[in-house]
């Protein structure tokens, strides 16, 4: 027989008893969604993290003191001021034609500020002028420092928009107004671009200042915490490698020595989420496969019971000349079709959910190799499940299975 014939068939005899092909392929559908919708969740959760890491700077290295620690959670504020203003022109001059776009010292504290009646504790930062480059920022309003204000101590300031909503809740212009640091006063002369949520909370909660004012007028200290490094694109890991050579020989470390600092890559926070993404991910969709697995069970107890209720049907084909073969394909035809079936409602079910999922803002998409393995598997099952009651239909007695009622 044609396989359209068979396919026919086997529409006729799903569609003969409606209900009880649906609650066979519920196992099915359900099995399919979920896998798709858990791919969906875990390659969206990928995405977002990604992209978080992704917004906190471009190919940026962070270069702190200390030899220990977690190396990717928060730079270490450590005692050993290793670090020297000297080391900034240093990597820019020896390494900008190799691996290196721009660099940056850094100081960080926190600080009350006060503007009027309004007061706000935030993050105050201190860097030079090629902050917005290695961050990948921009200003919303207003002007960045400059050279001459950073080598002068200038009093000057950018501000987070966190921040300005705190201190300027009523829609006032913060561009040339004054605001307390502390006990210092700084003049406001531009506003950043809103950037969100970073791997360690909101990154609009900041004010940026010139290193050398926060460093010395309001920290108290003479030395940097840690230099920012902006690496050329593909080079992070030629970045990573020449910044430390170069910061052993300055420090004459030995080579046999541990050195006295680290580097944080964006790239290996990256690589890292990726790798934990895409574990959940697996996880996810293995715990879901199990619904498949029952779906499965359920179609091959269902057809066990078709063979047995359509003995006589049975009989009759092969009296008429039916052969062994066809009834086999028959059967198997039949078990596929409804196995499909359920992937093709599962997939649909799997699309509903992540639109749902979406408008509740969580992180998910729909991929469209996870839609096909989805359906591969739903076809496979739908042949693992089918074979047994085949191959019982295709070797029943002619005799026997005409006598039956």
């Amino acid at each position: 027989m044609a396989i359209l014939e068979f396919l026919k068939l086997a529409l006729f005899a799903i569609t003969r008893n409606k209900m009880r092909a649906f609650l066979t392929m519920l196992g099915i559908i359900v099995g399919v969604g979920a896998v798709i919708a858990m791919i969906g969740i875990g390659e969206g959760s990928k995405r977002a993290s990604i992209a978080l890491i992704q917004n906190m700077g471009s190919n940026m290295l962070t270069i702190f003191p200390g030899s220990g620690g977690n190396r990717f959670g928060p730079a270490a504020m450590g005692s050993a001021e290793i670090l020297l203003e000297s080391d900034v022109p240093l990597i820019q001059q020896e390494l900008g034609a190799s691996s290196v776009v721009a660099a940056s010292p850094q100081v960080q504290t926190s600080r009350p500020i006060i503007y009027q009646n309004s007061n706000y504790v935030t993050q105050v930062q201190g860097t030079n002028t090629e902050f917005l480059q290695i961050r990948g920022w921009e200003v919303a309003n207003g002007r960045f420092f400059t050279e001459a204000e950073v080598r002068g101590m200038a009093k000057v300031c950018v501000i987070g928009q966190t921040v300005k909503d705190n201190l300027f809740p009523n829609g006032e212009e913060p561009v040339g107004e004054t605001v307390r640091v502390g006990a210092l006063p700084f003049q406001v002369v531009g506003v950043l671009d809103k950037k969100g949520a970073g791997m360690w909370g909101d990154q609009d909660d900041l004010i940026v200042a010139p290193y050398t004012t926060v460093m010395r007028k309001i920290m108290g200290r003479d030395k940097i915490q840690r230099i920012m490094v902006s690496a050329q694109e593909g080079k992070a890991e030629l970045a990573e490698a020449e910044v430390t050579a170069l910061l052993r020989q300055r420090m004459k470390v030995a080579q046999k020595d541990d050195n006295p600092f680290q580097i944080r890559k964006q790239d290996d926070i990256v690589q890292m989420q990726s790798q934990q993404a895409g574990i959940l991910t697996a996880l996810l969709a293995v715990a879901a496969s199990i619904s498949l697995v029952v779906g499965g069970i359920g179609i091959s107890n269902i057809m066990l019971v078709s063979v047995t209720e359509r003995t006589r049907e049975i009989g009759i084909r092969r009296a008429l000349g039916a052969t062994q073969q066809s009834i086999l394909w028959q059967f198997l035809v039949e078990a596929v079709v409804l196995s499909l079936l359920g992937g093709i409602i599962g997939i649909g079910f799997a699309y509903s959910a992540v639109f749902i999922l979406q408008k509740f803002q969580v992180p998910a998409v729909t991929e469209s190799w996870a839609v096909a393995l989805g359906l591969g598997f739903s076809g496979v099952v739908g042949v693992a499940a089918g074979f047994l009651p085949a191959v019982k239909a295709a070797k029943l007695n002619v005799i026997d299975a005409l006598r039956y009622e």
